[in-house]
């Protein structure tokens, strides 16, 4: 009798999963949510893809010209000035720190290169703490978005709040540079060379076209930029809608309220829920919309812009356990700050 042999899964299986490895998640995750809503409502769909489109729009102006300047930013090199900053006195390395932080165009996850090469050759954890602190709360592009769709005025007050919280923690951190836990904070594990080569890579180029190394970068950035930022602002414009039209009007501020527990309970909020700062910006416009106080907002920005999840977990590998819950413990405490003021 003859045998029916049926074709080994591996293969297909492993294609299949190379296939999947590439989709994009945020991308997916657009997807499904609008296949969900046509299957579902489609009522729904139409309103959430005409509120999305027109939202983009919106903001596209801002998109660009903060795309363009972090592009420009990072094809100038002006992360070399980064060093410079950190070789002068303490207290004016804090204080320097903290506006270059507020003014940096790194995000949570990518200022933790510069973290571990700073670290790595010997620069003091205050001034870096300064640095660490204020530059995922606020940067140009993040800046022009803010403004774009929470105004100025709340943009503003998100950039003073970058460069208070970064004062505040290196100030912190320096008074208590002498204690056990401070004086070596990178991890055992940590590679002591890659300060070397982080900061790396020649000096900086505002006129950058001038090199094609540096315009291809530029190009590069821009595009990088475009696509990371377009999706997720996409994907946070979608779920805006969704919560504007299923979140019960002034729920979330009965939830939080606008008395004495507003801010710290949208502090404790933001640490663990913050995903993203770019997605966070329409989200929390419609957070505002439905009765959350503009204190309590900021407080929950902050709070997240510093404990990002990918940069929680970065960091965590970054440096040892009681450096770590001190970062923590900041990131509570002057959010909570940033929202008072």
């Amino acid at each position: 009798m003859n045998r029916i042999v049926l074709p080994a899964p591996t293969h297909s299986l492993a294609r299949a999963w190379r296939r999947l490895e590439r989709v994009d998640g945020v991308v997916a995750t657009l997807c499904l949510l609008f296949c969900a809503l046509w299957l579902a409502s489609p009522a729904q769909f139409t309103r959430t893809l005409a509120f999305t489109a027109d939202s983009a729009l919106g903001i596209l102006p801002f998109l660009l010209a903060s795309v363009l300047t972090a592009a420009w930013l990072q094809a100038a090199g002006a992360d070399r000035l980064i060093g410079h900053v950190f070789a002068t006195h303490p207290r004016r390395a804090i204080v320097l720190a903290a506006l270059l932080g507020a003014l940096s165009p790194f995000c949570s996850c990518g200022v933790i290169p510069v973290i571990a090469a700073l670290l790595a050759s010997g620069v003091p954890l205050a001034p870096v703490m300064a640095f660490w602190v204020s530059s995922p709360v606020m940067a140009p592009d993040m800046y022009l978005i803010t403004a774009g769709t929470l105004g100025f005025g709340f943009a503003s007050a998100k950039a003073l709040a970058a460069v208070g919280v970064g004062l505040a923690a290196g100030a912190a951190t320096h008074a208590l540079r002498r204690l056990p836990a401070f004086v070596d904070p990178l991890r055992e594990s940590v590679c002591t060379a890659c300060g070397a080569t982080a900061l790396a890579g020649g000096a900086v180029r505002w006129a950058f076209w001038r090199e094609p190394s540096r315009t291809h970068r530029f190009v590069g950035e821009a595009v990088r930029n475009t696509g990371f930022l377009g999706k997720w602002l996409l994907l946070a414009f979608a779920l805006e809608s969704l919560m504007l039209d299923w979140l019960p009007a002034g729920a979330l501020g009965a939830f939080v309220g606008d008395g004495a527990w507003a801010i710290p309970l949208s502090a404790l909020i933001g640490v663990p829920a913050y995903l993203n700062g770019y997605a966070a910006v329409p989200v929390v416009a419609g957070l505002i919309e439905r009765g959350m106080a503009p204190g309590a907002a900021l407080a929950f920005m902050v709070a997240g812009a510093m404990t990002s999840i990918p940069a929680a977990i970065a960091v965590f590998t970054l440096v040892k356990a009681r450096v770590f819950a001190w970062y923590l413990l900041l990131a509570l405490l002057l959010s909570m700050l940033s929202g008072y003021g």
